[in-house]
């Protein structure tokens, strides 16, 4: 099943040039695909794009063969909830907020019960049950990370994007880093997107799409 379908993407900015032009891009349900560039070649940009963050000057967005860029904003950002999960390079996790309140925030937005079984599912698998009450200020980078992508799969979104998840690791981390995001991917049946400079983790993926080549 496509999920994500692009077409004759480009950014152009006043002076009227075409300033960025991206590959057309096709997801299956499942996929692992991999935006490689160098930085500032526009990978994240093309992320935002992809997620209707970002509105293209020509071309088209297709998720689940709806047109993204035709909705209306209200609609698009309900959409845009409803079907992504995002773990951005800067976590933007709440400082205020206990670990649970962080990753309930998905479902409290939506306006959904969290699914507690699936909510305990995930703590479990990414470690951190028994540290459900601490603050982001308690826990390390990793703890942290793991705790955005809960966030980003609590609501069993389609597609998961993630923007530089192991540019700042060492090896190890970053193998383990993809292992979670893959495992738990899986697990929910959605595609992942990861946007990188990092070319360690490229056999990982079942797609490399470069950028700005």
């Amino acid at each position: 099943m496509t999920v994500i379908t692009t077409s004759s993407l480009t950014i152009a900015y006043q002076s009227g040039a075409v300033n960025l032009q991206f590959p057309n891009l096709n997801v299956e349900a499942k996929d692992k695909v991999l935006l490689l560039g160098a930085s500032g070649s526009g990978k994240s940009s093309f992320l935002s794009i992809i997620a209707g963050l970002l509105k293209p000057t020509t071309g088209s967005v297709h998720i689940h063969n709806q047109d993204l860029c035709a909705m209306t904003n209200e609609k698009r950002d309900l959409f845009r909830a409803q079907n992504f999960g995002f773990v951005f390079q800067d976590l933007h996790l709440i400082s205020s907020l206990t670990l649970l309140q962080n990753i309930k925030l998905t479902t409290d937005m939506l306006g959904l019960n969290c699914p507690q079984e699936k909510l305990a599912t995930l703590l479990n698998s990414l470690g951190l049950s028994d540290k459900t009450t601490r603050k982001p200020s308690e826990l390390s980078q990793g703890e942290q990370q793991r705790v955005a992508l809960a966030r980003a799969l609590i609501h069993s979104p389609s597609i998961v994007i993630a923007d530089e998840p192991t540019s700042s690791l060492d090896d190890k981390n970053a193998e383990q880093v993809m292992d979670i995001f893959e495992n738990q991917c899986a697990l929910t049946g959605a595609a992942l997107i990861v946007a990188t400079h990092d070319s360690r983790i490229k056999h990982r993926f079942d797609k490399v799409v470069h950028i700005g080549t």
